[in-house]
């Protein structure tokens, strides 16, 4: 597909970027048209951006002690980003990083110092100014050594230690002065050290990013971004077919994806996937009851789903944590589709005439259809399952008081079996539990392995406490795996990301200094 050349939108941008003395506005360069569908940002203050609009946005102007390497979701391929190097005690309690030097904030808010660092980290821990503060539970204190040393000491052993201080998430490094001058404000004109700064935000409408020429791995080969809020998906397509944005979010749809092909789209596929799990609630009677629950899985015909949801979108899951996530384990195998075996299951269950079972589901394209398939694979082993069809947030909330015998929902997190295993499987996080999270299907039985490789400083230990934790899941059908749903992005032929795209973490194609954009 054709693309034009883009005229830079200087003079605008030099308006924007009052007070940025790290940034200069260069009229030789093109800015990047970006929609990620989202009707607006709530917020760019990247220890509170949850959603994946928000969490793109704040990636380019954030940096973390590590990172993914541009086009890389894959944990075992972290790699220095404000810290140079590092090491780690035997144990894997104390963690010790050496910053880079020089690395200046945007707005003259002057060079990134262990200050910051520990200012950063606290910040993150703090549930009133953080949504990621309980991924730094585990932290006993952290300090400043000197101007460039910052040393972690944990209250137990975290061998995976190096993604909580990745640029995902808690991770990111705000500047100390700014944050404190600006408390709840700072989500509105957020500082970091990333390779693009804040520009402008008008509601509804746009938020500009401009290009950071004092970045500490060089000058952006772009004057800036410009993200565009097109929540229409008919719109977006229009928008980007007609040249005025440059890249945007597709559907994650297999028959979009053919079609954009053959019109000539350049359309990247890549991971995370959201993985999408059917909890099966043994809260709700008859679930409770095992037979049931191994009568459900018997029932459902994965491989079905996986055929209407797209070879090319979608990958079936093998195990209870998500394709390609550290610790994964396969061995325990998918459950096999066998309609007899339910109906026997049930009988020997005592329910020879079926049971009947409720669920909430979401009207939104990614769910609804999904649940239908599943619900006609069911009915025929004598399962009716009775679908409350509602609007998405009325499922949430639903569905996070255990109102729905069998829960569908989809998740993209960092790729490690602990952070999945501790969100949908520990007893600690049921429903209705003081810590709550999203173990919609009350599962107990993985606890004491998934806790003991919380703090196991040995990493084949951990790896195999994970695995005996998924195979007693498994083994117990606390849920159906079902498939991973991979993020659809569509780019125009000037558009080269500087990068192979495999992977992005903050679920959109990140945009680096090396990012660059010509007429075709």
């Amino acid at each position: 597909m054709k693309r034009p050349a883009l005229t830079v939108l200087a003079a605008a941008l030099l308006a924007l970027g009052a007070g940025l003395q790290s940034t200069a506005y260069a009229q030789d360069r093109p800015t990047l048209r970006i929609s990620s569908g989202a009707a607006d940002n709530a917020t760019l203050d990247p220890h509170r951006a949850t959603s994946t609009a928000d969490k793109g946005v704040a990636s380019e102007m954030f940096d973390g002690l590590v990172r993914f390497p541009p086009g890389s979701a894959d944990p075992k391929a972290l790699e220095p980003d404000l810290a140079e190097k590092w090491e780690s005690s035997p144990d894997s309690k104390v963690w010790t990083f050496h910053l880079r030097k020089g690395v200046q904030f945007h707005g003259g808010y002057g060079e990134l110092k262990a200050a910051d660092v520990v200012y950063s980290i606290g910040r993150a821990a703090d549930p009133k100014r953080s949504s990621f503060a309980a991924n730094f539970a585990i932290l006993d204190k952290v300090e400043a050594v000197d101007d460039y040393t910052v040393k972690f000491t944990l209250k137990y052993p975290d061998a995976a230690f190096l993604g909580r201080v990745s640029d995902y998430h808690g991770g990111n490094i705000v500047s100390k002065a700014a944050a404190e001058k600006l408390g709840d404000k700072f989500g509105q004109a957020p500082i970091g050290t990333g390779p693009f700064a804040f520009g402008e935000h008008v509601t509804q409408q746009y938020v500009k990013l401009v290009a950071n020429d004092a970045y500490f791995r060089g000058k952006p080969k772009l004057a800036g971004i410009t993200y565009r809020m097109i929540p229409s998906d008919s719109a977006r397509e229009l928008a980007f077919t007609s040249n005025e944005i440059d890249v945007m979010q597709g559907k994650r749809e297999q028959r979009w994806v053919e079609r954009s092909v053959k019109r000539g789209m350049k359309v990247d596929i890549f991971e995370p996937a959201e993985f999408r799990t059917l909890f099966i609630n043994r809260s709700i009677k008859p679930l409770d009851n095992l037979k049931v629950r191994q009568a459900i899985a018997a029932a459902i015909n994965v491989d079905e789903i996986v055929r209407y949801a797209g070879k090319d979108v979608a990958e079936k899951g093998c195990s209870v944590v998500p394709n390609g996530y550290l610790g994964q384990d396969c061995s325990a195998g998918a459950y096999a589709h066998d309609l007899d075996r339910a109906k026997a299951l049930l009988t020997e269950a005592g329910f020879p005439n079926g049971i009947a079972i409720k669920s909430i589901v979401s009207n939104i394209s990614a769910q609804q259809p999904i649940m239908e398939i599943i619900q006609a694979q069911l009915a025929k082993a004598g399962i009716k399952l009775e679908m409350e069809v509602v609007d998405h947030a009325t499922y949430q909330a639903k569905s996070r008081k255990d109102q729905s015998a069998l829960v569908f929902y989809g998740a993209a997190r960092f790729p490690n079996a602990d952070v999945y295993l501790s969100e949908f499987y520990d007893s600690a996080a049921a429903i209705g539990a003081p810590a709550a999270m999203s173990n919609f299907g009350h599962c107990a039985v993985g606890d004491a392995d998934i806790r003991a490789a919380r703090i196991e400083p040995d990493p084949q230990k951990q790896l195999a406490l994970w695995k005996d934790a998924q195979a007693k899941i498994h083994d117990d059908v606390c849920s159906v795996p079902l498939f991973g749903l991979k993020q659809v992005w569509a780019r125009g032929d000037g558009v080269n990301y500087g990068y192979d795209l495999k992977g992005a973490l903050n679920l959109q194609p990140s945009i680096t200094e090396a990012a660059t954009l010509s007429a075709p």
